[in-house]
């Protein structure tokens, strides 16, 4: 159907190149001309003053989850006003005992018109729905948990 690239850069910046001592901090840009820098976990060496893979992942997540909702509830002729999320990847060891993110809660508060009340049941709905539907959530093998906020 469609592709979607990216590119990432790291040049070593360090007169060595050990495990403890190399810098991790790299660029990752976009197709559409955005770029950031971004670096390993701090628990990994990493610059926590840059995104690290993990929260990318929670990020990417959520934003997909966000973006399937809001595409469900315009569908549904339910106006939203405003979603904000606080995702949170739990890295972990798998069932293989490899590290992974075993586990992505995302925590949604949407907030609706009030010309368009909904109930918590319907709520539930939508939001499974967008679950079922996330091309992100379809893609990883974590569980995803979507606990509602009100």
């Amino acid at each position: 159907m469609s592709e979607h690239r990216a590119t990432v850069t790291w040049k070593r910046t360090t007169p060595d190149f050990v495990y403890e001592t190399y810098d991790r901090t790299h660029e990752v840009r976009y197709e559409g001309g955005i770029q950031h820098k971004a670096s390993a976990a701090k628990e990994f060496a990493g610059k926590p003053e840059f995104a690290n893979p993990e929260e990318l992942f929670a990020g990417a997540l959520a934003s997909c989850h966000m973006l399937t909702f809001l595409a469900v509830a315009a569908k549904s002729r339910l106006t939203v006003d405003s979603y904000t999320d606080t995702p949170v990847a739990h890295l972990d060891k798998n069932a293989t005992g490899k590290l992974a993110v075993t586990k992505t809660v995302l925590r949604p508060r949407v907030t609706f018109s009030k010309e368009t009340p909904v109930t918590r049941e319907k709520l539930v709905e939508l939001h499974d729905k967008a679950h079922r539907n996330c091309f992100i959530a379809n893609s990883v093998a974590c569980e995803v948990i979507t606990e509602i906020v009100d």
